[in-house]
């Protein structure tokens, strides 16, 4: 009987292709877009235990010059989730000006408020990033600023923001977007910015106080309900 050996060209080249493939493949799941994506996993989970991932990412992002001398953007999200067993929140804000002159400044703002909630035994162990970049580039005079607040509730049980709630937040998140049209003095967009935030950690603050709490019998979500606020400035 005689033993054919295989053709090494033909096999490199489907070696090649198929290592070609895998690579798109990987670079394809790679990428998490610039919003918030939930994956669920088993929705029998009960109260208080882990069920699920999430990824939290919001953006301002704004950049004036001599062809847009006022720019502003603004970012207002609320990221609802309940047990988990993990979450990674990003919120960012940067602002640029470019390129204009003194005689004629540039002026940009760009402002970043997220809110995400978690439970369970490990809503503390959430992975928190909240940075905000301002930049003047060749623009002498220019008013530049960028602002992300960032607010992680953390409970031992699942709960829900009420309502009321919500309504408060919508009212604040349309005087965020009116800084967009004001034409006062980036100092005081700038306190105007931080009693707004101050405003949402109030109500966030009541919220968790009405929120269910852990059972005393389990170490793992034995542990009162807690708001942090994340500020950076620039």
């Amino acid at each position: 009987m005689k033993h054919r050996k295989p053709h090494t060209g033909l096999l490199r080249s489907r070696m090649a292709g198929i290592g070609v493939a895998a690579t798109a493949a990987l670079a394809a799941t790679a990428t998490v877009p610039a919003t918030a994506v939930t994956l669920p996993t088993a929705p029998t989970a009960p109260s208080g235990a882990a069920g699920r991932a999430a990824v939290a990412v919001d953006i301002a992002n704004s950049r004036a010059d001599r062809t847009h001398m006022y720019d502003f953007d603004e970012s207002f999200r609320i990221h609802e989730y309940g047990p988990t067993v993990a979450v990674t929140a990003n919120n960012r804000a940067t602002a640029v000006s470019a390129g204009c002159s003194a005689d004629a400044p540039c002026r940009s703002v760009a402002l970043s408020f997220q809110i995400v909630t978690t439970a369970g035994s490990n809503a503390r162990l959430i992975n928190a990033t909240n940075l905000s970049r301002a930049l003047n580039e060749h623009c002498a005079g220019c008013e530049t600023l960028s602002a992300a607040y960032q607010f992680v509730v953390a409970t031992p049980r699942e709960f829900h923001l009420s309502k009321a709630s919500r309504s408060e937040l919508a009212g604040i998140e349309r005087q965020v977007e009116a800084l967009r049209t004001s034409r006062l003095p980036i100092a005081r967009i700038r306190e105007r910015a931080d009693a707004l935030a101050q405003q949402v950690k109030v109500i966030l603050d009541r919220e968790t106080a009405r929120a269910p709490r852990g059972d005393a019998r389990d170490p793992r979500t034995n542990f009162a309900p807690t708001v942090t606020m994340h500020r950076h400035m620039r």
